[in-house]
C-alpha cells in the first residue's frame, strides 16, 4: 500500500515513554477523509482520542487511527511487568479506505489497492510502535523495529495462514468475521465493513473478544 505511512504506520512514542509531539494530531485530517471513521461502539465508555491520519503522495487521506482507553507508552524494560504496564489498557481502531489499484493524481504512477491486509499491516505495525523487548539496548531498537515491521507485513499478506484465527465481532450491530492473532506484545485483528472501509485494530490489556465497532458519528468530538 503506497502511502506516506508505509515506513511507519503510527508515530512512535518519544524516549522516556511519552508520546512524541507529532503523535498528537488535530481533527483537520480526519475531516478531509471521504470515508467514514470507525471506533469502538457505545458499549465502550472510556476515553477516546485521535492519533493520526495517513495520506497518499498527492495528499489524499487514506487511513487513520482512533485510540480508546489509556494512551499507551512504549513498553520497555522500565515498564514491562511493572505497575504502569499492568494498568495500561488500550485499543486502537484503524480505518482504511477500500480502494482499488489506481493512478496517482498526476498520472505518473500507480497506487496499490487497499485491502484487509492493508488494515492488518497497519494494525500490526501500530502495536509495534509502542513496544520493544525488555533488556534491549536502545541502539538496537531501530533494527528490531525494521525486522518486526517486515514480519508484520508478511503476516498481513497471509491472512489465511496458521498465524491467524477467526473472530466474529459486531460492526454497526452486524456480526462480522475478523482475522485475529495474539503475540507477547498484544493482539491484532482486521476485517471489512459494508461502509466501503476496512477496519484493523490492536490493543494491550483490553480483551478483543468483547469489542464491537461502529461508525463515529462526530469525529470532531474527539479533538
Amino acid at each position: 500500500m503506497e502511502t506516506t505511512s508505509r515506513a511507519v504506520a503510527q508515530t512512535p512514542a518519544a524516549e522516556g515513554g511519552q508520546p512524541a509531539p507529532s503523535a498528537r494530531r488535530t481533527v483537520d485530517g480526519y475531516l478531509r477523509a471521504p470515508f467514514p471513521w470507525y471506533g469502538l461502539d457505545e458499549a465502550f465508555t472510556g476515553p477516546r482520542w485521535l492519533m493520526q491520519v495517513g495520506t497518499t503522495a498527492d495528499g489524499a487521506v487514506e487511513h487513520g487511527s482512533i485510540g480508546h482507553g489509556d494512551e499507551p507508552t512504549v513498553r520497555n524494560e522500565r515498564a514491562a511487568g511493572g505497575d504502569q504496564d499492568a494498568k495500561e489498557k488500550f485499543a486502537v481502531v484503524v480505518t482504511v479506505a477500500a480502494n482499488p489499484s489506481r493512478r496517482t493524481a498526476d498520472g505518473t504512477g500507480l497506487l496499490e489497492a487497499t485491502t484487509v491486509s492493508s488494515a492488518a499491516w497497519l494494525a500490526g505495525v501500530g502495536l509495534l510502535s509502542f513496544t520493544w523487548p525488555g533488556q534491549m539496548d536502545h541502539a538496537l531498537r531501530d533494527d528490531w523495529l525494521e525486522q518486526q515491521t517486515e514480519t508484520a507485513w508478511v503476516l498481513a499478506d497471509d491472512l489465511d495462514g496458521d498465524d491467524w484465527s477467526t473472530l466474529s465481532l459486531p460492526v454497526d450491530g452486524v456480526p462480522t468475521a475478523f482475522h485475529y492473532r495474539e503475540s507477547e506484545f498484544g493482539w491484532v485483528l482486521a476485517g471489512s465493513t459494508s461502509a466501503g472501509v476496512h477496519v484493523g485494530a490492536y490493543g494491550r490489556g483490553m480483551s478483543a473478544y468483547g469489542l464491537g465497532f461502529a461508525v463515529v458519528k462526530d469525529i470532531a468530538a474527539y479533538a
